[in-house]
């Protein structure tokens, strides 16, 4: 796992590779005309696990760049609740394996109610990559740990391309801003690499951990999303109960778990919201709990609130959850080197989840 996180620079920058140009994003794999976008009036993002956490991401970014509403859906739920698909909605299917038995029968369902489908798969010539109309492919290259980290942080960047690809066709982003965007994407690796540079800051930070039955994450819109799957890491390969809310929501009842000493992460990254992140988490900090604060490096504010800051590289807020999540993937494997799990082969669980 720690040999995966470490390969998230150079599987970044592999994904990208020969899709930005200066204005323009190229995907040669997806061919979406304007006149079939046009009859496009929402769109499904499909995927189980860690790749759904990527999901949510993508919903914000195709919500945001390309105006088109978006649902995200569970696999396993998709197909057994009757969606409102057909041939003017465009779905979206997520698996690292590209043979996830929920993932590619959602992808079945879909395509048998007329929808057109798009994969986002870390696997060549898998079978969601076949049966699918479109593949954005991510080169993560092989991940053999349990616990998704280079398959996560490729599949977000799949959604930030598709999500311009689709602002592009729609016409829906100028140039301009699109090319905004791809020049700080194309930032991206380097900075993943800033951020495993503060490996020993985040391995001293796991100590704290190692006696920790219950640990919470909060963060706003993206930071949400990236606060979910932070918690996924921590739970399954630490064993410790992790949860992850929206922190607006502490209010309606979570507060209550939160007691002195009570481990709480918290995401800052989203500057239309920060001084409401703020506000939330003075409001843990009120009842003792110790918080662990993630933010922009130079944003010096956060450190009133607080107890530890870990800093990313300043960024886009829509590219902030690549560079977020890795600190939390470090501590997340830290916290379980320290309680003397298996990290690599959790109990109970495995890689590809082929068997419905």
């Amino acid at each position: 796992m720690l040999k995966e996180i470490h390969e998230q620079p150079r599987a970044l920058k592999d994904t990208m590779l020969g899709r930005l140009e200066e204005e323009r994003i190229v995907l040669q794999e997806v061919d979406l005309t304007l006149e079939e976008l046009a009859q496009i009036n929402k769109v499904y993002i499909v995927a189980c696990g860690t790749a759904w956490h990527a999901g949510l991401v993508g919903k914000t970014l195709i919500e945001r760049w390309a105006r088109l509403p978006v649902e995200v859906d569970i696999a396993s739920e998709f197909r057994y609740r009757s969606p409102l698909v057909d041939e003017h909605t465009l779905v979206v299917v997520v698996s690292q394996s590209g043979e996830t038995a929920d993932t590619l029968a959602a992808l079945r369902e879909a395509k048998n109610r007329g929808a057109r489908v798009v994969a986002v798969t870390n696997v060549v010539g898998s079978t969601v990559s076949r049966e699918a109309h479109d593949v954005i492919f991510t080169w993560a290259g092989p991940e053999i740990a349990v616990a998704s980290t280079k398959a996560y942080t490729t599949q977000l960047e799949g959604m930030v391309l598709l999500g311009l690809y689709l602002a592009q066709v729609k016409g829906t982003l100028s140039s301009k801003k699109i090319g905004e965007v791809i020049s700080a994407l194309k930032k991206i690796p380097a900075q993943a690499q800033e951020v495993l540079d503060q490996e020993s800051l985040i391995k001293e930070l796991a100590k704290s951990f190692v006696n920790v039955e219950d640990a919470f994450f909060i963060g706003r819109s993206l930071d949400w999303a990236v606060a979910m799957e932070g918690s996924l890491k921590l739970k399954e390969i630490s064993y410790i109960h992790a949860e992850a809310y929206a922190a607006g929501e502490l209010k309606h009842g979570t507060l209550a778990l939160i007691t002195e000493n009570t481990p709480v992460i918290a995401l800052a990254t989203q500057r239309d919201v920060y001084d409401k992140t703020i506000s939330n988490v003075k409001e843990v900090k009120a009842r003792d709990a110790r918080v662990i604060g993630l933010t922009y490096k130079g944003n010096t504010s956060l450190t009133k609130s607080v107890d530890h800051v870990i800093y990313i590289p300043e960024t886009l807020d829509e590219l902030s959850p690549i560079l977020t999540v890795i600190p939390l993937q470090l501590l997340s494997y830290y916290v379980s080197v320290a309680r003397g799990c298996d990290v690599d082969k959790p109990r109970n669980l495995a890689k590809s989840v082929t068997v419905e």
